[in-house]
């Protein structure tokens, strides 16, 4: 693999931890502001949204700009608003810090997928989406557990301090080992680029993302209540369980690579499949430790397999016009993500429990499988089997 795609995995690292990290420290924050769980909350929800607005406005903003440079600006704003997270004084600017990293988010994926897929042959395309997203995936298994347990011991904003400082090293990264590279040819206007969403596929594509990113996170994003409130974990093993769910997304990433490499429709399916019985399984058994022990890995396992196949699905059928509708993408993630913090937030306001978030995360997820199964019956009728393995 090129070392290009190490840097972006570096910058991925960074990124991932700062949209993962706040999920195991959401007590901690809520009960320093004085915030309920619900409007704690509105900090991934907030993220989330915000990296939809950044994957779009700030990838047509770039479209013909050189894609290096793009990559230092984005990291450059990442930096900037984890420093103003690490110094909020109150509930609202933290969640204003928030925002401010999270527009470089969805053009730094989406403009890193469309680089990392340039670096290596046709056929290892998925493969080299994955390996960038195992940056976001060892932020899970190595970042979160460990930011967690720094800002229990420290104080939530010693975690912020430290993104802070990963974010630069990620902007170094980027700036050493990602090759020179010429900016897009005139034609790749922001008109040229919007011609990719007049495929159906494309849009079939990014509402699977929504909803089967989105029912994952319906069950991860109050993952701290459902291990105490639930499991009756106590709160120190919270970051050692999020080690094993983070374990489950980088194996579940590489897999999930490998296999879209060979069929990605066929990989959705049976993915998105698994990750309902999952989390449908989960939900009835998150009472016995034993079993959340497993629920955990098996979720973070299916739930990100989905990744590489959905970002290569995309820009598959917008080959031509691939930046913004990758950028695109990477804002569905998102959406998904704030799509389903908001459903897991509105059972728990509702008196539902702490169980009720994964009840609505499978019902988000299975409704991204029915769309799956419709695009892929409908892709067979007009694409040769072949142009999708």
């Amino acid at each position: 693999m090129p070392l290009g795609l190490l840097a972006l995995a570096i910058g991925g690292f960074g990124i991932g931890l700062t949209e993962f990290v706040i999920m195991g420290l959401l007590p901690e924050v809520a009960g320093d502001f004085g915030v309920s769980e619900a409007t704690a909350g509105w900090l991934i929800s907030g993220y989330a949204l915000a990296v939809v607005v950044g994957a779009l406005g700030l990838t047509a903003a770039t479209t013909r700009l050189p894609r290096k440079q793009v990559l230092l600006g984005l990291l450059g704003l990442f930096i900037a608003g984890n420093l103003v997270s690490a110094i909020a004084p109150t509930y609202e600017v933290m969640l204003a810090g928030r925002v401010i990293a999270a527009l470089c988010h969805g053009a730094f994926f989406g403009i890193g997928a469309v680089v990392a897929a340039g670096l290596v042959a046709p056929q290892r395309r998925a493969a080299a989406v994955a390996m960038m997203f195992t940056g976001l995936t060892a932020a899970n298994v190595l970042g979160v557990p460990f930011g967690t347990l720094l800002g229990q011991a420290y104080g939530w904003r010693a975690t912020f301090w430290a993104i802070t400082a990963i974010g630069v090293v990620a902007w170094f990264g980027v700036l050493t080992l990602v090759p020179a590279l010429a900016a897009p040819a005139a034609t790749q206007s922001v008109r040229h680029e919007l011609r990719a969403f007049r495929s159906g596929q494309v849009w079939l594509s990014i509402v699977v993302t929504v909803l089967g990113f989105g029912g994952m996170f319906g069950a991860f994003t109050y993952i701290a209540y459902t291990l105490t409130e639930v499991s009756d974990f106590s709160a120190a093993t919270v970051p050692w369980l999020l080690v094993l769910l983070g374990a489950g997304l980088f194996v579940g990433n590489m897999v999930g690579g490998r296999f879209a490499d060979r069929s990605v429709d066929g990989t959705l399916i049976v993915v998105l499949a698994g990750l309902v019985v999952v989390l449908t399984v989960f939900a009835l058994t998150a009472g016995s430790q034993v079993a959340t022990l497993g629920s955990l890995l098996l979720m973070g396992g299916f739930g990100f397999a989905t990744v590489p196949a959905l970002q290569t699905r995309v820009m598959h059928y917008a080959d031509q016009a691939p930046t913004l509708a990758s950028g695109a993408n990477i804002g569905a993630f998102n959406l998904g993500n704030a799509l389903g913090a908001w459903a897991g937030g509105a059972t728990i306001s509702a008196g539902l429990g702490y169980t009720s978030p994964i009840w609505a995360g499978a019902g988000i997820t299975a409704a991204g499988l029915a769309v799956m199964v419709a695009a892929s019956a409908a892709a067979r009728t007009r694409v040769p089997a072949p142009a999708l393995s």
